[in-house]
């Protein structure tokens, strides 16, 4: 019997499966279209086939995103993506994160930024269009296939986007026609992604992912075509793309890492970092490879082999990232989807097409019998391809740990420890690629003067020890022997590139590319260098204590400070005050106010305040806090919540409409006074006044026989704002019996009870109840100084200046050589 579910609103699903499925079959079709348009290129009906084909997967991936967007925005809970990923809180810009935190949503990125580069290459690759064309529409069908969301054979192929909640979920409230009343909101975007940064990181990520298919297309169909020579011209520029825009991806990872995690730093050799690197440093080693070919003719086979296997290693990162298997090792992977075969197979089609062409053309591929030139420019950025591929061996040797196991059984431990580890491999990698860097400047290709050459690299030498020897003593790093050849390479690196970029200025423009982005590559290690390895709490505390039940099990006491609401705290040259808190559900806010001292005076030089933020998430352990982070010229002052007063903490509050007074349970113990008229009494507030006995008291709704004893005792509360209050407490006997009945000072936290009469003593006992204080709000803090830390941002910024430099160059030359054939 089918249910009618009241309130879904089903027609969006419905039409963005359509065209996922369609854009599955278009896929298929552009493919083997292109593929026989490439054999059969007399055939011109193939290639006409494979655009309507593209098209119409264009068109089908523009359509599943604004329909994904659409139920995402409107909060159709109706749909697992939406209600998994989305809240009706979260502002616009966070709406728009959600879209891609989900693994669907994310391959339709990489979909959707692939149909980018396809549009361009049908419209700028002419001769080259079938046979690339063909190998970029194979990676958009695997695509496509992970969206299908259906099964053959009793088996999934791929998890849709638009799969009902009610399909997804085994709750039993959805098998309620009206479940949908019942869920009132999504689960919201996880808190570390509720930053700018992930509403850019992840496309300019998946631009860069997506436009690694290029410089492989081309490398593959120069092997299939055999057009060994000529794929380099078209293949170099786009290239010089992927390495920048994958590039910039990272860096922005960087940044998010930066502002949104609570590990204070930039890059933690996380799993998922190291496998979005790998492929980025084996393109770099192509593009100079590949230039290097270009210029002499050697190398051919490490430029083809460097390019394909850098795509293959971008799928090798899908595969390790969205199967699960790095969910022990990777704090942000992805949870499987039941994908893992397909991201397998994915891999394994790519990896064998490699595989095939380099050995069905391996006795045609161009090689040159005459060896290099040990001053030879081509030489040495072999070398130096060589290096970059054995750092990434290291790193995902390391890194695939979890995948060895799983196929072998094994149980190879990875490094408790992961960043000495890596900085240990990767910094003598680092030393030996930014001496090369440098030093291969001053080479020609084919052959160099050898005088000329040692006197150019022994001037540039001698300025970088000089350099590096003071950025050494003023950093404190020279303890370290590693962070001294780092420094001075990458100096040695900047300055050559330098000499290099002034030579441009005198006519030799050709080379300001390449100058521009190696100086910002030197800054950018500089700064990471400086940063990672002399940043320093200043959170000091002296007592390696921190009152807070557990705290010592997550953070060292040592590095924290605990702040009460409006008491400041010394810390170094700051005097740090907590103000106050705002909450914007679920985060909240907390102000912590900087005041920097002068030590002479006593004066306060700078004031700022900085609003680190966090919030209570049981699903992810606990308190999960987002940085704020003050920015100087000369470094940053970094500032987390590691703990904070929860709600249970907060005093209750007494509600008038619950009727009654509170009950004795919300005061202090009482104090017990013997009094007389005109006595003063203190309490924390001001004082009060015995005044008298008032023997006309009255009570309401309780009469008063003849034998009963009813009297009142009058006070006045004066506050210490000279504020009076007067209250009368009350005193019964009655039938024997004695009662009280008590009033309340509310406005004062008071309460008075008259309890008994003493002729003996001629006293009257009193007493008197004060609420508790309000615990003052409190927070636990971190505060960590990364000096020098702008080098590294500089750095990326120049060095992608650099890269968009080289590409310019790259395609008016490319144009230039095609206006003279055509001429």
């Amino acid at each position: 019997m089918d249910v009618n579910y009241v309130g879904e609103n089903l027609l969006p699903g419905q039409i963005g499966q359509f065209f996922v499925v369609l854009s599955f079959g278009a896929a298929l079709l552009s493919f083997i279209s292109y593929f026989f348009a490439t054999q059969y290129p007399e055939e011109k009906s193939w290639k006409q086939l494979g655009r309507i084909g593209f098209w119409l997967n264009a068109l089908s991936i523009v359509v599943i995103g604004a329909t994904l967007f659409y139920i995402i925005y409107n909060h159709l809970f109706v749909y697992h993506y939406a209600w998994a990923h989305s809240s009706m809180t979260l502002p616009t810009h966070y709406i728009i994160s959600s879209f891609w935190e989900g693994q669907e949503g994310s391959f339709w990125l990489w979909m959707f930024w692939q149909v980018v580069m396809g549009s361009i290459l049908v419209f700028k690759a002419k001769s080259w269009e079938s046979p690339v064309m063909t190998f970029v529409m194979l990676c958009q069908l695997f695509l496509a296939s992970m969206l299908l969301g259906v099964e053959i054979l009793g088996s999934r192929i791929g998890s849709s986007p638009f799969i009902l909640l009610r399909d997804a979920m085994d709750w039993p409230i959805l098998k309620d026609p009206n479940y949908l009343s019942m869920i009132k909101d999504g689960r919201g975007l996880n808190p570390l992604l509720q930053n700018y940064w992930m509403v850019i990181h992840p496309p300019t990520l998946f631009l860069g992912f997506a436009s690694m298919i290029v410089p492989f297309a081309y490398a593959a169909a120069g092997l299939w075509q055999k057009r060994y020579k000529e794929w380099i011209n078209p293949g170099l520029p786009w290239a010089l793309f992927a390495v920048m825009i994958l590039g910039a991806g990272i860096i922005m990872g960087s940044f998010w890492a930066y502002e949104a995690l609570n590990f204070g730093g930039f890059w933690a050799w996380d799993p998922v970092e190291n496998v979005s690197i790998i492929p980025w440093l084996t393109l770099i080693a192509a593009v100079h490879v590949m230039v290097a070919f270009k210029n002499t003719g050697h190398a051919y086979f490490t430029s083809v082999f460097l390019a394909l296997i850098s795509f293959v290693l971008v799928i090798y990162a899908s595969y390790l990232t969205r199967s699960g298997i790095l969910g022990e090792t990777s704090v942000h992977s992805f949870t499987s989807l039941g994908m893992s075969g397909q991201l397998i197979l994915f891999n394994v089609v790519f990896l064998l097409i490699m595989i095939g062409l380099l050995v069905w053309r391996r006795k045609d591929m161009p090689s040159t019998k005459k060896e290099e030139e040990i001053y030879s420019r081509e030489f040495w950025l072999f070398i130096g391809a060589l290096v970059l591929t054995v750092a990434c061996v290291q790193m995902i040797a390391t890194t695939s740990i979890p995948v060895f196991n799983a196929l072998f059984g094994t149980k190879v431990a990875p490094p408790v420890d992961p960043i000495p580890h890596y900085n240990k491999w990767q910094g003598a990698f680092a030393v030996v690629v930014m001496l090369l860097t440098a030093f291969t400047q001053f080479l020609k290709y084919k052959r160099t003067d050898s005088k000329k050459f040692w006197a150019a690299t022994i001037a540039s030498f001698v300025f970088a020890l000089i350099i590096s020897a003071i950025i050494v003593y003023f950093t404190n790093i020279y303890t370290n022997i590693m962070f001294i050849l780092i420094t001075f390479t990458s100096v040695f690196c900047i300055l050559v590139n330098l000499r290099i970029l002034g030579d441009s200025f005198k006519g030799k423009w050709r080379l300001a590319g390449s100058a521009v982005s190696h100086i910002g590559f030197g800054l950018l290690l500089i700064g990471a260098l400086i940063a990672a390895a002399t940043n320093e709490v200043v959170s000091v505390n002296s007592s390696n204590y921190i009152a807070v039940a557990g705290f010592d099990q997550v953070e060292k006491p040592g590095d924290n400070l605990f702040l009460t609401e409006g008491e400041p705290v010394d810390m170094g040259k700051y005097k740090i005050t907590y103000i106050g808190d705002s909450v914007a559900k679920p985060n909240v806010y907390y102000k912590i106010k900087y005041d920097e001292i002068d030590e002479e005076t006593g004066n306060t030089k700078n004031s700022f305040i900085l609003k680190p933020f966090a919030q209570n998430n049981p699903q992810m352990g606990g308190l999960i806090g987002t940085p704020g982070t003050k920015h100087f010229l000369t470094h940053d002052i970094y500032t987390i919540i590691t703990a904070a007063a929860s709600d249970s903490q907060k005093p209750a509050e007494h509600n008038p409409e619950e009727g009654g007074s509170a009950g004795f349970e919300d005061y202090e113990e009482p104090a017990t006074y013997e009094v007389n008229v005109g006595d003063t009494l203190r309490y924390r507030n001001g004082f009060y006044v015995i005044q008298g006995i008032n023997k006309d008291a009255k009570l309401e709704n309780m009469p008063k026989a003849d034998d009963d004893i009813l009297v009142g005792m009058k006070i006045k509360v004066v506050s210490k704002e000279g504020k009076e209050f007067p209250v009368e407490p009350i005193f019964l006997i009655k039938g024997g019996n004695t009662f009280d009945f008590y009033k309340d000072v509310e406005e004062q936290g008071l309460r008075f009870r008259f309890t008994k009469i003493m002729p003996e003593k001629n006293k009257l006992e009193l007493m008197a109840y004060q609420k508790p204080l309000p615990e003052k709000k409190w927070v636990v803090f971190k505060a960590i100084k990364f000096p020098y830390i702008n080098f590294f941002w500089c750095g990326t910024i120049v060095m992608t200046i650099g890269f968009g430099m080289a590409i310019y160059r790259r395609v008016k030359d490319n144009k230039n050589k095609e206006d003279k054939i055509a001429a």
